[in-house]
């Protein structure tokens, strides 16, 4: 009995009871919005006013800014309209009959503010859940013509009636109606995947092609008797009868946004450094006229107020205006301006254990410090699609330029390594070799072509080598470097940038030799599965998860290339190891998270749907204690696979 007594302190300090007060203890702590933007997607301007719709904020808010005072006079935000799902932006925005109209995504609707009332209502819906009114543009009788993504359609909406025509498919397989302009006879579209440029007959939908470009269509403008429309680098003007055609490219970069001045001189912007250009008539190139306004920024939209001045709206929340006499731009910030910041979808996440997290947002990055819980914010040149650390320095992977990025811990100095060009702007996962000293990066394409690729990056010259096509006839969504290093292993999908039919119909799984450069096996290991959202080597296994294909989870034997585990998740999302464990948390059934052994295991749920790339995992050293989102909060979750499943 004494020694049985003896031993009760112990069996209540053990294992079993330290198990027992970590359930006890609270699962979940909140500290507010991970990542807090004043984003913009759709600008126009009226009346002295210019009006802007938010990225990223649910209900996304329309903004009305004077002009002379350069100040947000009045918000308003965008209803749920009758359709499931809920807006988060709007793309496109127009002005009709003294109203301001807005169209939205990932439902596509139509929206009108009035000016003289406040008054905002929805009036249409063209098209369900996950779809974009991607532009929209008035004749000179007010009609509205809005281009839609995912059926690639322009459609005709006569406010005064209700009225709505389809024009029906523009090209076979188009996805994209990017960009509508429109007179008093024609519509004009720009589309994406098929790189077509088409004038609508507005008396019989009669649709004629008028050029095809070297890429797909982002922006088109009506002005006299032509009508211009950019194609990656390439300007394209062309009579409205599709005679008298000429092209003019820049030297770098892509066009982005245009206008044209009375005399048809026209004024452009570019990506990815944001820098402002301009082609006057007769002339065979463009003459770059001043620096970046918002430097690496998307333009939204760019305007002249008067013959000196001209009036731009930056993607990451400003708003410019350029002197065209001296070069020189002013930069105001929306949100100092009074624009309502709201908590966004979250890119991206690090841990520096003790030190601070890191959440990538679009066009920048907040940082919690760990040590003071304190909060700073600090822009980035476009999205953070994944982060990696190398000592004391961050580097991130950046859409939509393709850039690779260094962060300092020590002075959040952010500095550009290069870009992966060979059309890989959406770099998808990025994670540090220690053998090779390397950065990998596995990305896909932008628009309708199929194969990505594995860049390898020295991060103290800035020299990529980019291996395309490294996977054949796919991109690549992920990638892992394995545990003992010189090796990583890339997850494919057989889509690539969509809009292109596939020649693959399974996804693949390949391993890269890093020092000699070469693949050294590639296998499919499931047939019929397309997409790898992502994959990690642990243990001898390649685990991955696919995408589409209902939350399907594999562990690849790596010796024998076998699949020897198999299971279904509520969805997809990012892997992560931790104390000799896999663990994922992935999107649908409410935000889950699992381990993975023999069989899924389900940790959490309730943990909500809100980031915008993968649900991702990161756990303190030591700990059972993983920061993650908890909605759209950042959060520090205990994720004790002994405990029972948690909720928020």
């Amino acid at each position: 009995m004494i020694a049985l007594v003896a031993l009760l302190p112990a069996l209540f300090t053990g294992p079993v009871a330290q198990a027992a007060a970590t359930c006890d203890a609270p699962a979940v702590e909140r500290f507010g919005s991970a990542s807090v933007t004043g984003a913009i997607v759709g600008a126009t301007v009226h009346d002295g006013h210019a009006y802007v719709v938010t990225r990223g904020l649910k209900p996304p808010v329309l903004a009305e800014i004077d002009l002379a005072t350069r100040k947000v006079v009045r918000s308003v935000t965008l209803p749920d309209g009758p359709a499931t799902g809920e807006p988060e932006g709007a793309w496109a925005t127009a002005v009709s009959g003294g109203k301001i109209y807005a169209g939205t995504y990932p439902v596509p609707d139509l929206y009108r503010f009035d000016p003289a009332t406040g008054q905002v209502e929805h009036v249409r819906s063209f098209g369900r859940n996950g779809g974009y009114i991607w532009s929209l543009a008035a004749a000179p009788d007010g009609t509205l013509y809005a281009g839609t993504y995912p059926d690639g359609r322009v459609w005709e909406y006569v406010p005064a009636t209700g009225a709505v025509r389809d024009f029906g498919v523009l090209a076979p397989g188009e996805r994209y109606a990017r960009a509508v302009a429109a007179d008093a006879d024609f519509v004009y579209a720009g589309l994406l995947d098929k790189a077509k440029l088409v004038r609508i007959s507005r008396a019989d939908g009669t649709v004629r092609e008028l050029a095809s470009g070297p890429t797909g269509f982002g922006f088109v403008a009506e002005h006299g008797d032509r009508v211009l429309a950019t194609s990656g680098a390439t300007l394209i003007d062309i009579r409205k009868d599709g005679t008298g055609e000429r092209r003019v490219s820049l030297a770098e970069g892509t066009l982005d946004v245009l206008t044209t001045a009375a005399d048809g001189t026209v004024y452009a912007t570019s990506r990815p450094d944001g820098a402002v250009h301009r082609l006057g008539q007769g002339e065979t190139g463009f003459t770059k006229i001043a620096e970046p306004p918002s430097p690496g920024d998307e333009t939204r939209r760019v305007q002249l107020l008067d013959e000196h001045t001209l009036l731009g709206f930056a993607g990451s929340g400003g708003m410019w205006w350029l002197d065209l006499r001296t070069g020189t731009s002013e930069l105001a910030d929306l949100i100092d301006a009074g624009l309502p910041a709201g908590a966004e979808r979250p890119q991206s996440m690090l841990l520096v254990p003790n030190r601070a997290v890191y959440v990538g947002g679009h066009f920048s990055m907040e940082v919690r410090d760990l040590r003071t819980g304190d909060k700073r914010r600090f822009r980035m040149p476009g999205e953070p699609k994944d982060l990696v650390r190398r000592g004391e320095k961050i580097y991130a992977a950046i859409y939509p330029s393709g850039q690779i990025v260094s962060v300092d811990l020590r002075t959040d100095e952010v500095r550009g390594l290069g870009y992966l060009g060979h059309g890989q702007q959406r770099p998808w996962d990025i994670e540090y070799d220690p053998v090779t000293d390397k950065l990998v990066v596995a990305s896909a394409p932008l628009g309708a072509n199929l194969e990505g690729a594995l860049s390898v990056v020295d991060p103290d010259t800035g020299e990529i080598d980019v291996h395309k096509g490294v996977i054949p006839g796919q991109s690549l969504m992920s990638l892992s470097v394995d545990p003992e290093g010189g090796v990583v292993y890339l997850g494919g999908d057989v889509l690539g940038g969509g809009g292109t039919p596939p020649v693959a119909t399974s996804a693949s799984v390949a391993a890269f030799d890093l020092t000699r450069r070469e693949v050294l096996w590639q296998v499919d290991p499931i047939p019929g599965h397309r997409t790898f959202q992502d994959v990690k080597a642990h243990d001898g296994l390649l685990y991955g998860v696919y995408k589409r294909d209902s939350g399907t989870w594999i562990a690849l034997d790596l010796a024998t290339r076998e699949v020897v585990r198999r299971g279904k998740l509520s969805g997809y999302g990012e892997l992560t190891t931790h104390r000799g464990r896999v663990f994922t948390s992935v999107f649908f059934g409410g935000g889950n998270a699992y381990e993975l052994g023999t069989e899924a295991k389900l940790l959490a749920t309730g943990l909500g749907d809100e980031w915008y790339t993968n649900p991702q995992l990161h756990f303190e050293p030591g700990s059972w204690k993983a920061w993650a989102l908890a909605g759209r909060d950042l959060a520090r979750i205990t994720l004790d696979p002994r405990c029972p499943t948690i909720t928020p």
